[in-house]
């Protein structure tokens, strides 16, 4: 049996689809003994696991089941309650009439901190309620109400029960309220907005999830199928204002239980840490004249539960097996192994392959190991549908791995849950001839996701002939999170594609894993009416999990991943030694990321190709991170580049990035320019004086053209990227890194002295090179027959010491004539002795003593010279000394 899918699973390299889905369908039926399988003409097959059902009896009128007589009861005390009895009415359980009773509770108390969680499965009539329960905020004087989901296409359920509840409360169409249809063909004329103005303009209002800055005016929230929205996103939608939130814990709208797990989970921490007593701030109206301050962080949380099924009745085994099928409603248990004895190391754990034959044949053991795999799926962050259920079995070029903890011999050889599942999608092999023809017609063709995106950006139709595998998911056990387990499995992963484990002797052949398939010749012969269906026997089932070494790997060049980029996801597998060389411009609409695609060659393929794309991705991401990259953090921008600048220098024979030189410097800037960069790094201008410099020194930086002259620390990266290439302002910054703004000016300024150093090097170099070269002006000399003479460095020293010391001795001697005639013009009389006898001879003991020591005698005379201070003095003997010198001119 063939579905229209299946033409879609094909690519180029691999064409043969296995339907192992369509297998596990049929037999399921036949386990379903309220199933009935008719062909065509209404025959009963012998599939049919309800072909021997037996009617029921006819139910009387009368009969009631208990809950029916409950809401009976339920809705006959609230009719004089209104608007509660009116809406209560439209309910069809008991549990949905509390659940919309809850609501209106919220709704009365108008406090803006609440948040209503409603959690139920699918069939419950979640989006029902809500539906009613914002019909009941429009009855009490709510006026700005907001509603988001993933598409309002979602939200048809919700807007018919708005206008019951609206029916049942007496509005009118066209009097009370209007109804305006989205005009977007994506949206398929979905409802997009209902004003009402009964007693006062009222507005409801869908956004995207995304859309959280336009909720300034909002005073209800509702936000249905949450579980299909990233967490991170929902928690934006969280505010000062009132919210109704709905979410399916099991099935295929949810992308896990994410939400019911960690966001629940903190606001019931919030609300059993505000239970204090706090007062809440209540708010009667937008346009209240009462004034207060309306908290956000202290929300408080009312949890609403919807476990009566409405589409099928309690206990379905119809609802139980399509649950089973499907995989809708697994759940990840706690390994208890672990529990007591601790978590095996990475490294003693191993790779496994899975047989897909055997996983999805329905048997108890295969259906068993099944349900843990796609209970990590549905606990990470994938969203999980059907048909991804059905990818993973029926596409050709799909392949499963899971890492398993060693094998305890006391559990008796039973199966280990596993720690990690990696879903791999082989790709590449196209033909030239193929590209060629898609690139003319400007279309590429489905499948082979990496080989026409990378081939598309690059223009270069030799990548899409290349094999690769793409890892299409992995899920690691989120109790085992941050272990190392999927560094592990990626690890092996790369090993195995490598060849590592492939016994190279040739004495051994590869077995068939592959099950036998029905021939044409058999499917002819086939009669549905009297063909059996039964399980296939156990015993001639391959195994379900299989060595690495039991399979041969097929031959790749290189491994690869597309992902929506966030700073733990690139984390990991540039931890894991991959290069991204594709960023999408544009965001995805739902969950707001940037899909990006890295690449990691195996060892012994050539890697030169990878170093030029990595090369050419660096480049463009420079220049788009002013445009819409310009919202990443700097830390996030700057491990993109390091991941792509990593690339590029492993390359063995790389081309080296061209060093800046003074005649590209001068290209760049002007001397003024130059000036103003000086000026700044000396603190003598304002930072704006420069601004207009930053992006092209940026990009001089971050391009490698400065590399190994101007070395900058991580914060300092951050900054100059935010600056430069961001163009963010430095209170952005600030805010963006936790730093002061004095201390990110002060940290700029630093990178900026340092550039300018390095273009002062720059100017300084060229100017050397400009210079006469003493060795070349001999070597033009020798040419032209001159003689060159020798230089001796010795005898050039000699003769600097002997003309040092004839210029010292002539400046001496001329010093000393210039203290002889100052002497000589000195009046020396009045310093006379006169030639008393008695004077002398009271001295004649100080003279020999004197005379002995070779010193000087002081000796006293009668007369007294008249007190005298030093500059008389000075003038008395310069008066005299011109007196001299008139003298000598009169006498010449």
């Amino acid at each position: 049996m063939t579905m229209d899918v299946h033409s879609r699973y094909r690519t180029e390299a691999h064409t043969d689809v296995v339907a192992r889905f369509n297998e596990r369908f049929i037999l399921s039926l036949g386990s379903n003994e309220n199933c009935l399988v008719v062909d065509d003409e209404l025959n009963v097959l012998p599939i049919s696991g309800g072909r021997n059902v037996k009617p029921l009896p006819p139910k009387d009128d009368d009969e009631r089941t208990p809950s029916e007589i409950e809401l009976a009861e339920l809705k006959e005390s609230l009719q004089d309650v209104q608007p509660a009895g009116s809406l209560v009415g439209l309910s069809r359980t008991v549990n949905q009439a509390h659940a919309i009773l809850s609501f209106i509770d919220v709704i009365s108390e108008k406090t803006l901190d609440t948040t209503a969680a409603l959690t139920a499965g699918r069939g419950r009539g979640k989006s029902a309620a809500l539906g009613v329960a914002i019909a009941a905020a429009v009855s009490h004087g709510y006026s700005n109400i907001f509603v988001t989901s993933p598409s309002p296409e979602n939200l048809k359920t919700l807007f018919e029960f708005i206008f019951k509840g609206f029916d049942a409360l007496g509005y009118q169409e066209h009097i009370d309220y209007d109804i305006i249809q989205s005009t977007n063909p994506d949206f398929n004329k979905a409802i997009v907005r209902v004003d009402i103005r009964r007693d006062h303009r009222q507005t409801i209002q869908y956004i995207l999830p995304q859309d959280s800055h336009v909720l300034g005016q909002a005073e209800l929230v509702v936000i249905d199928e949450a579980a299909a929205i990233p967490l991170q996103i929902v928690k934006n939608l969280l505010g000062p204002y009132l919210v109704f939130m709905a979410s399916t814990i099991n099935g295929y709208e949810g992308t896990g239980r994410s939400l019911s797990l960690k966001l629940i989970q903190q606001l019931r921490q919030q609300a059993n840490l505000n239970d204090t007593g706090n007062s809440q701030t209540v708010v009667t109206s937008r346009d209240s004249k009462a004034s207060g301050s309306i908290r956000t962080g202290n929300r408080q949380l009312r949890e609403i539960l919807l476990d009566e099924p409405i589409r099928y009745t309690r206990g379905d085994p119809v609802e139980k097996w399509l649950n089973k099928l499907l995989c809708l409603d697994v759940t990840l248990m706690k390994n208890a192994r672990f529990a007591a004895k601790g978590t095996p190391h990475p490294s003693q754990c191993n790779l496994f392959v899975v047989n897909r034959d055997t996983l999805f044949s329905y048997h108890p053991v295969s259906e068993s190991f099944l349900e843990k795999m796609m209970a990590l799926y549905v606990a990470s962050h994938y969203k999980n549908s059907p048909n991804d259920l059905q990818l993973m079995s029926d596409a050709p070029a799909h392949q499963l791995f899971v890492l398993l903890p060693p094998i305890d011999p006391k559990e008796g050889g039973r199966i280990p849950d596993p720690l990690c599942v990696v879903q791999v999608a082989l790709e590449g092999e196209i033909s030239k001839e193929h590209v060629r023809s898609s690139f003319a017609r400007g279309h590429r063709a489905g499948g082979d996701l990496i080989p026409w995106l990378v081939s598309q950006q690059f223009q270069d139709e030799e990548f899409a002939g290349l094999s690769g595998a793409r890892v299409v998911r992995i899920a690691t056990n989120q109790e085992y999170a941050s272990m190392g387990y999927g560094s592990r499995a990626i690890e092996l992963l790369r090993d195995y594609f490598e060849g590592k484990f492939t016994d190279l002797s040739e004495d051994t052949t590869p077995k068939d894993f592959s099950i036998k398939r029905v021939s044409d010749k058999e499917l002819q012969n086939a009669n549905l009416l009297t063909d059996e269906v039964k399980l296939r026997d156990a015993k001639k089932l391959p195994p379900l999990l299989m060595k690495l070494s039991e399979q041969p790997p097929h031959f790749l060049h290189y491994l690869g991943v597309s992902y929506g980029l966030t700073p733990s996801l690139l984390k990991f597998w540039k931890r894991n030694q991959f290069v991204p060389v594709y960023l999408r411009q544009t965001a995805n609409d739902l969950t707001g990321e940037h899909s990006c695609v890295m690449l990691s060659v195996l060892e012994g393929r050539e890697h030169r190709w990878l170093s030029e794309f990595a090369r050419d991705f660096h480049k463009r991401f420079l220049s788009l991170l002013s445009y819409d990259f310009r919202k990443f953090t700097a830390v996030h921008a700057l491990s993109l580049i390091e991941s792509s600048q990593k690339a590029e220098k492993e390359s063995a024979d790389e081309k080296p990035v061209k060093r800046l030189n003074k005649e590209q410097l001068d290209d760049l800037f002007s001397p003024f320019d130059l000036k103003r960069l000086d000026s700044y790094s000396n603190n003598l201008l304002d930072y704006h004086v420069i601004v207009d410099m930053l992006p092209t020194l940026a990009i001089l930086y971050f391009g490698g053209r400065m590399e190994g002259s101007v070395n900058l620390s991580g914060v300092q990266s951050a900054i100059f990227l935010a600056i430069g290439l961001q163009r963010k302002n430095i209170d952005d910054i600030s805010k963006e890194l936790n730093l002061p703004s004095n201390q990110a000016i002060a940290m700029f300024a630093k990178i900026m002295r340092k550039i300018s150093v390095y273009f002062r090097q720059l100017q300084a170099e060229s100017i050397g090179k400009s210079l006469p070269n003493a060795a070349q002006d001999e070597q033009i000399a020798e040419m032209n027959g001159e003689e060159i003479k020798g230089y001796d460095a010795a005898e050039a020293l000699d003769q600097m010491d002997e003309d040092l010391e004839e210029a010292g001795f002539e400046a001496v001697q001329a010093m000393r004539e210039r203290q002889r005639e100052f002497i000589n013009s000195l009046d020396l009389n009045k310093y006379a002795i006169a030639e008393n006898e008695e004077e002398w001879n009271q001295n004649q003991k100080s003279l020999e003593k004197a005379a002995q020591s070779k010193g000087t005698a002081s000796i006293k005379t009668g007369t007294k010279r008249s007190t005298e201070n030093a500059e008389n003095i000075y003038k008395q003997e310069m008066g005299a000394v011109k007196r001299g010198k008139k003298t000598k001119k009169r006498s010449g």
